[in-house]
């Protein structure tokens, strides 16, 4: 019935951990597990062949990116439902039963992806929805206005709600990311230009332009640890969450409303950061911005070329 895809890069002993927690609970619904590896040089692979669950892995010899590491995994499952799942997650008794039989359900046929309550290392409840962004919430994220108490609404992750209820969503993030098949395949899986983060928001988005909906389910909880590996590269993780914001604008927002969130980005942002991070004193921070922009900026040409091939 459900096949799982987790996309590895230096995970360490969370992939062990994440594959351990579906083999101890989840073994009579799961079919396979897909593990694409984007040329890690860690151990995080070493022996997870041998945890006790049939696991599959595909090891590239570069790092691909997240959306096309996601859409290798699907392509050799072929179960109904596909579960894209972070190695920085556990499953618990109920992370895949409850959500399984809530899709299967006829009256949830229109529900195209499904994700779960996230509980964090807090042991508090993760905001883990988001909204689809509009142009100005783009461009309040790009100066940090929208953490200004007035504007917080247009922040994109969805803080003004507890998630303390069932309902749907514009977006569950992708850690815990259920999809049924046929949605995959009809939107030809996700797009290979986000290389990491917003690929699964363009993919709800996408969904819902096609007349699916998202839904957020409270009566089954994951474990979420949060930022994952990418915590090892801060710069580059900056630098690919503002090269994906720029693709997810030209994507979906006028060329004007596209080209003034450029602007923005560019002659604003870093300034933004610098100033934010020299008021907390936190100079490591602002080393991190002006590295993150220098890729960015290197790497401009080739994202703007990118972010206007056609949808």
């Amino acid at each position: 019935m459900l096949s799982i895809v987790i996309v590895n890069w230096n995970a360490g002993h969370q992939l062990r951990d994440c594959i351990s927690s579906i083999r101890d609970l989840h073994g009579d619904v799961l079919t396979r597990i897909v593990v694409v590896d984007n040329a890690s040089s860690d151990d995080s692979l070493n022996g997870i062949e041998f945890l006790g669950i049939p696991v599959t892995i595909i090891r590239n010899e570069s790092n691909l990116g997240f959306a096309a590491a996601c859409n290798q995994g699907a392509a050799i499952a072929t179960t109904p439902y596909l579960l894209f799942l972070n190695p920085d997650t556990r499953l618990y008794e109920n992370s895949l039963d409850t959500p399984l039989s809530f899709m299967a359900n006829p009256e949830n046929a229109k529900i195209g992806i499904c994700g779960i309550q996230l509980i964090n290392e807090s042991g508090q409840v993760d905001r883990s929805c988001a909204r689809f962004p509009t142009p100005l919430v783009f461009l309040l994220q790009s100066v940090g206005l929208n953490k200004l108490p007035g504007l917080r609404r247009f922040s994109l992750h969805r803080t003004d709600w507890d998630h303390a209820t069932t309902r749907t969503v514009d977006h569950v993030i992708g850690a815990f990311f259920l999809v049924r098949r046929s949605l995959f395949e009809q939107l030809q899986g996700f797009d290979e230009r986000f290389f990491v983060y917003l690929e699964d928001l363009d993919f709800s988005r996408r969904a819902h332009l096609n007349g699916w909906q998202s839904v957020y389910l409270t009566r089954a909880q994951a474990f979420h640890a949060g930022g994952g590996t990418s915590k090892q590269v801060k710069a580059a993780r900056l630098f690919y969450s503002i090269r994906s914001r720029l693709l997810y604008g030209f994507k979906h927002f006028s060329p004007a409303a596209a080209w003034a969130v450029l602007a923005v980005t560019i002659l604003l942002e870093p300034i933004s950061r610098i100033v934010f991070s020299v008021v907390r004193a936190n100079w490591r921070d602002a080393f991190y911005t002006l590295q993150g922009y220098r890729m960015l900026l290197q790497a401009l040409p080739s994202t703007l070329r990118t972010a206007i091939q056609k949808n």
